[in-house]
Parts: C-alpha cells; structure tokens; sequence
C-alpha cells in the first residue's frame, strides 16, 4: 500500500495530527511506553491512537509483541509523508504566530566521531546562533537512513551514498599510505600493491561498521590481512607512529604528522584513492527552516575550516 501526502490531504476522513503524532513517536522510540512518555500521554491512549489509525488505513503500520515494536511496508510508506505532513502544519502555525525571521525547531544531526575539531567547533558556534534550535548531534559510525526521517542531516567521509539524497561537497581530499620512518627502516617500503600483503596493515572499518577486508586503490580492491582494525583514523595515524604498520588514511587526519616528519608517504604515486567530506540530506520540496540553516551555515563555512 502507497500512501502520499496527497491521500493523508483528501481524505474522507481525514487524520488528526494527535493520530500522525502518536505513530511517528511510536516508530522513532521503537517502544509506546516510551513513545506515550515523550508525548506526555497514557500508554493505553496512544495504543488507541495507533488502532484509529490503523482501522481508518485499512493498513497495519506497526507490529506489536510484548517485547518488540517494528514498522511494516506500509507503516514506512506513511511516516516519511507524516514526518514532512507535521513539520509542514507546525511550520504553517509557527509562521502565524511569529512574525520574526528567528529559527525555531527540532534539528537532528548525524556526524562521523572522527570528524575533525573545526567542524566540531561550527556546530557549537551554530547552536549559539540559533539558541532557539533544538539541535541533536549523534556523533557514531552508524549509517542512519536519512529517507525514514529520524535524521535531517548528515555528515560523511565517503564518496557512496544512496539515491534520493542532495549530496553537498564540504572539502575534497586524498587517502594516503604512511608508516613511520622506523618501520620502513625495519621492514622496508612496499614496491607494489600486491607487496602490501606482506606488510603489517593497519585497517578501518568498512561503511563504520566492519573491520575492512582491502582498500579501494585507483578504483581497484586490494585485499589485505591487517593486525589492527579502528574506526578512528586517529587510532590508525598514532599507531602507524608508533612503528606499528602501514595506514591508509586521510590527509585531513595525516597533515600535522607529516610535517613533523613522525611519519612518511609509502608509495606515494601509487598508493592514493580521492574522497570527499559531504553534507547530505533527503531530495525532497519541503526542507525545515534548522535544516535549512544548518546546511547553509555548513556550505558557507566548513570547507575553509576543514581545510586550515
């Protein structure tokens, strides 16, 4: 079952936004006891919320156990077009309201833990300029779906993302091979890709979430053995400093430890892959005012910040 914001619109009976409420905090809690306490409602009232919902449908959203709470085909179908329904009525009462230009809202944002301390430092300097945002900052190596509406924003270290998503470009830079000066004294510098596998790799994790199994070389998969996985490129650069092994990092993160000569570039002509640091959010009309702020503030500001 297909539904638009078109069908929750025309109606012949058409949903209360306490009914749209109920089950977008019900889907995003993945609980009603928990969703019915930020609501500031009785358990028993938001579950017959959700049953009116259901039966006016004609559709099952969420299925129930005791223990268990997950959304169906056509329960995800209905939040992303409820998430955009009720920010729209709540953006349509707030410009009746209010007749100032100030921004005011809920903003969540997904950002990778190892993003560098410049662009930790423009997310606090926007919270201060917005102080009437509500600003949510998730700081992990989870890949949320920005599609299902739990997350306005993201920020990613990847040149791959879904179809459906704006992708704005923050800063470009390259993957690099280094090892300290002791280890190549010591075991020597690799002379092809293929002389990797004999060579200590310290690795990351692939998509955040799996220790890698290779690295992506001029488009090519180098399948490697390491002894060290982190998703912190910081962990990857202090251990290759440490005489350690061989890391594949970005040079946002190897910068500081090259020029202080701590650390050398291992085929330096070969070993090298692009990538990007880039601002995503879902393709859609209906962009809310703090993730529209947000966005700006980051496209007019974090690439000279990244940079330095």
């Amino acid at each position: 079952m297909r539904i638009s914001c078109y069908d929750l619109i025309h109606m012949k009976e058409p949903l209360e936004n306490s009914e749209l409420l109920a089950f977008t905090k019900a889907v995003e809690a993945k609980s009603l006891s928990r969703a019915a306490a930020e609501l500031g409602v009785p358990r028993a009232t938001l579950g017959r919320r959700l049953a009116r919902l259901e039966e006016r449908l004609g559709a099952r959203l969420l299925r129930r156990t005791t223990r268990s709470l997950t959304i169906t085909d056509a329960g995800e179908a209905l939040y992303r077009h409820a998430c955009i329904a009720l920010e729209a009525v709540r953006e349509a009462e707030a410009s009746i309201r209010r007749a100032d230009d100030v921004v005011r809202g809920n903003l969540r944002v997904s950002c990778p833990p190892s993003i560098t301390p410049a662009f930790v430092d423009l997310v606090a300097e926007f919270a201060v300029a917005h102080p009437l945002v509500r600003l949510q900052a998730d700081f992990s190596t989870k890949m949320v779906d920005l599609h299902k509406g739990g997350y306005d924003v993201a920020i990613r270290a990847t040149s791959h993302f879904e179809p459906g998503l704006v992708a704005r470009t923050l800063v470009r830079f390259e993957f690099v091979g280094v090892a300290s000066p002791a280890y190549v004294a010591t075991h020597g510098a690799p002379s092809s890709l293929r002389d990797l596998r004999r060579h200590r790799c310290l690795m990351g994790f692939a998509r955040g979430e799996l220790p890698e199994t290779c690295w992506v070389v001029g488009g090519r998969k180098v399948a490697l053995d390491g002894v060290l996985f982190a998703n912190s490129p910081g962990l990857l650069v202090r251990a290759a400093e440490r005489g350690l092994g061989i890391a594949f990092v970005p040079t946002l993160a190897v910068a500081r430890s090259l020029e202080r000569k701590t650390l050398v570039r291992v085929m330096s002509s070969v070993l090298r892959e692009k990538g990007r640091i880039a601002l995503l959010y879902p393709e859609r009309e209906l962009v809310t005012p703090p993730a529209r702020a947000f966005i700006d503030w980051m496209i007019a500001r974090a690439p000279a910040a990244l940079h330095a």
